[in-house]
């Protein structure tokens, strides 16, 4: 019963924050300042409401490169993982079917897109804006004395990411994300959704080795 609850609860948040952030993507846009920093907050913002609301239930990853570092870290079992990918890919689908009906069929549903067509520059991009973002989430969460604040600092993180990254890429740092509004529009959103599958992937992961190393050290000195 306690990982159907930790289920539930990254799937609600999920579904929360690309309704939240995607949505604020796609009513606004990106084009002016006040649309490109609200989106950038946005996502930020609903970090930090789920990190207080269901973080003591499953830790709010409500992100599969979160939950990857995490498995690589030590602090998720492989089982629980496979469930955290399942109900947050389940929960962004739903959030983007809620925009849709919202929206209609003409948004982009804030939909990822590459950076100047280029898959490689992409790639690149959005490995180093995850390996960023996880780096933080795994060096916050370390410290129990940390816990009241932690969801604070994650929530801004992303904002930074995002203020940095929607001018490259829409800002993915999250497959899950990327995927409810791609799978539902469609067309290049759908045919680049691989990279930003990947990259946030490789990029979390790559922050829970090197994070592993860092505090390791420290430890051992």
């Amino acid at each position: 019963m306690e990982s159907i609850k930790k289920y539930v609860a990254e799937f609600i948040g999920t579904c929360t924050l690309v309704f939240f952030g995607c949505g604020t993507a796609a009513k606004l846009g990106c084009d002016t300042g006040a649309g490109y920093a609200l989106t950038a907050l946005a996502f930020g913002l609903v970090i930090v409401a789920m990190a207080y609301s269901i973080g003591n239930v499953s830790g709010c990853h409500v992100n599969p490169a979160v939950s990857l570092a995490m498995l690589i870290s030590g602090k998720l079992k492989i089982k629980d993982c496979c469930g955290y990918f399942v109900a947050q890919f389940a929960g962004a689908t739903l959030g983007a079917f809620a925009l849709r009906v919202a929206l209609g069929k003409t948004s982009t549903l804030g939909a990822n897109a590459l950076y100047g067509g280029s898959w490689k520059a992409s790639l690149l991009i959005e490995i180093v804006l995850t390996f960023t973002f996880v780096l933080a989430i795994l060096g916050v969460t370390d410290k129990l004395e940390n816990s009241s604040v932690a969801g604070l600092v994650i929530g801004l993180t992303l904002t930074l990411v995002h203020i940095l990254g929607i001018a490259f890429t829409g800002t993915s740092v999250n497959p899950a994300r990327s995927f409810g509004p791609a799978i539902l529009v469609g067309g290049d959103a759908l045919s680049a959704l691989w990279v930003f599958i990947v990259a946030p992937l490789v990029g979390g992961a790559l922050a829970a080795l090197v994070y592993k190393f860092l505090a390791g050290k420290k430890k051992a000195e």
